[in-house]
């Protein structure tokens, strides 16, 4: 981030720096030393880079320095960082934002942006964001500083996925820093123009990084070039051109120096050679990328121990001025006093003990409470649901049922007919007996079809109505989403007598029967469905109003992939506003008036379908309609 150019400084003579600093007293010259040593190391061999950092961090603390204490601090949180050691790496860059807040602005805004950049690791991109900015406050009046701020803003952009942001930030650092080739700014610029769909744009720039990256010798930095270039050309189906530029990476080795930019490379090698339909290929590249979590996870490990050591350490600091502390006390009071301090403090302590426990008890009970509001809210959203899908099956069932009553009473004349038929004709053989008997024959057939129809819309308004067991069983999906989409307009029309729709169903037939739970995957159908109704019936008032045509249209499809199915909701409602469709699948958040929804729908639906192993997105554009993407294994 902001401090990430100072990590590559070069050290002159550095054999001479290493041999003087085994001969160096214990002093300040020997902390800025040790220091030195650490930022050289913490991109090529971070691990040395974190025993150099803490090594001038002991001697900071013995000496009591206290700008080489912050310093150290900083350099130590760096070199975690790049170590991969990001949770620890943000316990110091913390603690180094304690350390600087009455020192220089620009020393505030590189710990803080310390803070953003172990939080860019983890994955907490709005926290990063926070924090970059915070660091931006304090660095605005310097220009080489403000140009990292601006790259950094670029990157946060392009993993919150709004490209118009980053491609505004991108450029404006890359105007700043392509003279120096620093910053790795033109692979983030590369990123922003692949985040807007601009392929050309950004191989240009990713391109060139690669000499930026093999003139300072920053083997990360080329490996992602490597790799974006190869994801551009995996992006518009130049999978020869893709698969070239990832065995570039393999040719790099670097299975212990940037593990995850290799394991990026073969899930990518394996991705190519099952699309181009060549499963020994893929399945070489697909163990190696096994092999590599692996190893990953066992570094994980080794990441735990190191922490463990590293708080070990602290905590045997702690101890040690701790006794200190209690030797300099004996010295300075009597044992009247020292008795006096010890029940002042148990005094203390024991005032603080029952503090929490009512403080305990008081949040066990908030907490249970809260469970119960939860509890009787989703029940709420069930039975709404639930009533709008009773709507429906009422009038699915009343259709059977009037097939079920003609047909009895046309089966009940043909029967009369029939008889009158044979007083006449005397047990002769008569064709038009015969045909009055294929009729009664084909409309029994015709009152069982019904019968049984109706039989199945009960049984599935009482699977609807139950508690999920939460045992998956072979169900026909497509038969399914037909079911719900049917029930869910007729619900509709059961509230609105003047609302019509036009219904579209694409069914892929090879899909077959998948393992899933009916009732759950069913509420979410239901849920997505009835969604949609409102949406297109909201636009149909709004366009009926101002004199405009329309046709209200929701559609389902689904389709079979290698490895799943896809199950696609979509209307040509009033959509989605941009502003809040990253808050759509939050608990208790709706678009719909006060009153007409509890904001749990989409949260229970996101839900069941992570708990079904699948995947939930939606697109949509503001007035011209929504689509949910339902993803769910095979």
């Amino acid at each position: 981030m902001l401090f990430f150019y100072a990590a590559y400084a070069q050290i002159p003579g550095l054999d001479s720096v290493k041999k003087v600093l085994q001969k160096e007293k214990e002093d300040t010259n020997k902390v800025n030393t040790l220091m030195a040593l650490a930022g050289y190391y913490q991109v090529s061999h971070a691990d040395t880079g974190v025993i150099y950092a803490q090594q001038a961090l002991d001697l900071a603390e013995k000496l009591n320095f206290e700008s080489g204490i912050l310093y150290s601090e900083g350099t130590l949180a760096t070199s975690l960082i790049f170590s991969g050691n990001y949770p620890l790496g943000l316990d110091h860059a913390f603690k180094t934002v304690s350390l600087a807040k009455n020192v220089d602005p620009v020393v505030r805004g590189w710990a803080y942006s310390l803070v953003s950049y172990s939080y860019y690791y983890l994955g907490e991109y709005n926290t990063t964001l926070k924090y970059t900015r915070e660091a931006m406050k304090l660095i605005s009046d310097t220009v080489r500083e403000i140009y990292y701020g601006w790259r950094d803003l670029a990157l946060v952009f392009h993993k919150l996925n709004e490209p118009d942001s980053a491609m505004l930030y991108a450029k404006k650092a890359y105007k700043g820093l392509k003279g120096t080739g620093e910053g790795n700014i033109s692979n983030v610029l590369g990123d922003a123009y692949a985040g807007k769909g601009n392929y050309d744009s950004a191989l240009f720039f990713y391109r060139n990084g690669i000499p930026v990256a093999i003139r300072d010798n920053i083997q990360p930095w080329l490996i992602d070039c490597y790799n974006n270039i190869a994801s551009v050309y995996k992006a518009t189906n130049n999978l020869d051109s893709a698969s070239w530029y990832c065995k570039k990476v393999l040719d790099e080795k670097i299975e212990k120096s940037y593990p995850l930019g290799l394991l990026n490379t073969t899930n990518m090698l394996e991705d190519i050679y099952s699309i181009q339909n060549k499963p020994d290929s893929a399945l070489k590249y697909l163990r190696i990328a096994t092999n590599i979590k692996d190893s990953l996870f066992s570094r994980e490990k080794t990441m735990a121990i190191q922490n463990l050591a590293f708080k070990e350490r602290e905590t045997q600091k702690e101890v040690e001025a701790a006794k200190l502390q209690s030797q300099n006390r004996q010295k300075m009071y009597s044992l009247l006093g020292g008795l006096f301090t010890v029940l002042v403090i148990a005094g203390l302590l024991f005032r603080n003990n029952r503090q929490k426990q009512k403080a305990n008890t008081k949040i066990e009970n908030a907490y249970a409470e809260l469970k119960s509001t939860q509890a009787q809210l989703i029940q709420s959203e069930k039975m709404a649901s639930l009533g709008e899908l009773t709507a429906g099956i009422a009038h699915e069932i009343q259709n059977p049922l009037n097939f079920v009553n003609n047909f009895s009473e046309v089966n009940n004349e043909l029967i009369e007919e029939l008889k009158s038929k044979k007083s006449k004709l005397k047990n002769q053989s008569s064709d038009e007996e015969e045909e009055i008997l294929n009729d009664i024959f084909q409309n029994n057939e015709k009152i069982a079809f019904h019968g049984k129809r109706a039989d199945a819309i009960v049984k599935g308004m009482l699977q609807h109505s139950r508690v999920s067991t939460g045992q998956k069983e072979l169900t026909d999906i497509n038969k399914l989403a037909d079911e719900y989409l049917r029930l869910a307009y007729h619900g509709m029309r059961a509230k609105d007598k003047s609302f019509n729709a036009k219904l579209k169903t694409d069914f892929d037939g090879s899909i077959g029967k998948i393992n899933l739970v009916p009732q759950d995957i069913g509420r979410v159908l239901l849920n997505l469905f009835n969604n949609s109704f409102h949406a297109v019936m909201q636009k149909n008032a709004s366009t009926s109003s101002a004199g405009q045509s329309y046709d209200p249209t929701v559609s389902v499809c689904t389709k079979r992939l290698d490895r799943k199915i896809e199950v696609h909701v979509r209307d040509n409602g009033v959509g989605i506003p941009k502003n809040v469709v990253d808050k759509i699948f939050q608990p208790f958040f709706t678009t719909k008036p006060t009153g007409q929804g509890t904001g749990l729908g989409l949260s229970l639906s996101y839900d069941i379908i992570k708990a079904h192993g699948g995947e939930i997105k939606v697109e949509t554009k503001e007035g011209e309609g929504a689509e949910f993407m339902i993803q769910l294994p095979v």
